[in-house]
């Protein structure tokens, strides 16, 4: 597809309308979890689900200032109290995950968790023995994912419903063909090189992560689990993912942004559509909150994307069995 025309395309449907799904009726009685809550998507979420009287939001943020702070403002603009909390959580701290998986496990149940928090990070640090964006985006994540699960099959099973898991993934996952292909060996460790250049980090950590949530999907079927896993594409919004980007590339962005950026509102509709996506939604990838795994590149889903898909969940097997043996 030539360039301008791929830009028309993405133009159009940056500017889709997109619905809001909550209902009071459908948020009555339960429990949500949104990480990195505390701003943007996140927090445009959380709040939507608050004055839907939802039963219980868990906000989690890094920073308990920040966490407080985002809990404060939303119990002021929504009037409601009681219903949002603060939790600390850490996706770059595996200790920070089992302690936060395990005050989970004490909760009544749990409705949705909605993975948001993510980082583009443009220098080179290393937090967990690999390069800091693959250790939030990739592993934390999916750390998180694999510690929840047995608490949402169990809140399957007792309430007679389907819990979620909503990844927060991104259509710049599929801008990079052919970047993995490139790498031979284990490919969290050889990306957390410093040779391995941070140019294209953010996509390349996306693309990842979807191959993961992809055979998450396949192992943990719902008829199963009871849980219904999707993965969802906010598209360009206003939020502070940019924050760490050189000026330049800080300017280019602000630019692109002021054009075809969706309002943080408006972006959040599709992290929510995800949290109340029926049975049919497993294992598909969601963008403009339509159905869109089968508009995926061939290569995803050729001989050779399916290879490096098995390696790439081989790859975070090993690195979440050395956080915790034998939780995968």
């Amino acid at each position: 597809m030539p360039p301008l025309s791929g830009l028309l395309k993405f133009a159009a449907t940056q500017y889709t309308a997109l619905p809001l799904v909550p209902t009071n009726e459908l948020c009555a009685g339960k429990t949500f979890i949104i990480t990195g809550a505390n701003t943007g998507l996140g927090y445009e979420a959380a709040k939507h689900l608050v004055q839907c009287s939802s039963s219980r939001v868990i906000l989690t943020a890094r920073s308990a200032d920040k966490g407080k702070a985002a809990l404060s403002r939303i119990e002021k603009e929504t009037g409601k109290t009681g219903i949002a909390e603060y939790w600390n959580l850490d996706l770059a701290s595996y200790e920070s995950i089992k302690k936060f998986a395990k005050e989970v496990q004490a909760l009544d149940r749990v409705d949705a968790i909605i993975e948001n928090a993510g980082v583009a990070l443009t220098e080179f640090t290393t937090a967990e023995g690999l390069e800091t964006s693959l250790t939030v985006n990739v592993t934390g994540t999916y750390f998180l994912a694999v510690l929840l699960l047995p608490k949402l099959k169990e809140t399957a099973k007792r309430f007679g419903i389907q819990p979620r898991i909503t990844i927060v993934g991104s259509g710049v996952a599929f801008i990079i063909p052919g970047k993995l292909e490139a790498v031979e060996s284990d490919y969290l460790e050889e990306m957390s090189t410093e040779a391995s250049g941070m140019g294209m980090r953010y996509p390349a950590s996306k693309l990842l992560q979807f191959y993961i949530f992809r055979t998450l999907a396949e192992q943990n079927r719902v008829e199963q689990t009871g849980v219904i896993i999707n993965l969802v594409n906010p598209g360009m919004c206003y939020s502070e993912l940019n924050r760490n980007m050189p000026l330049k590339m800080w300017i280019m962005s602000q630019t692109m942004r002021l054009f075809l950026a969706r309002s943080t509102e408006v972006g959040s509709r599709t992290l929510l559509h995800g949290a109340f996506a029926g049975e049919e939604s497993h294992g598909k990838y969601f963008s403009e909150c339509v159905d869109k795994t089968d508009q995926l590149p061939d290569w995803v889903n050729n001989v050779s994307g399916k290879a490096i898909q098995k390696r790439v969940w081989d790859s975070l097997v090993k690195q979440l069995n050395i956080a915790q043996p034998g939780c995968i």
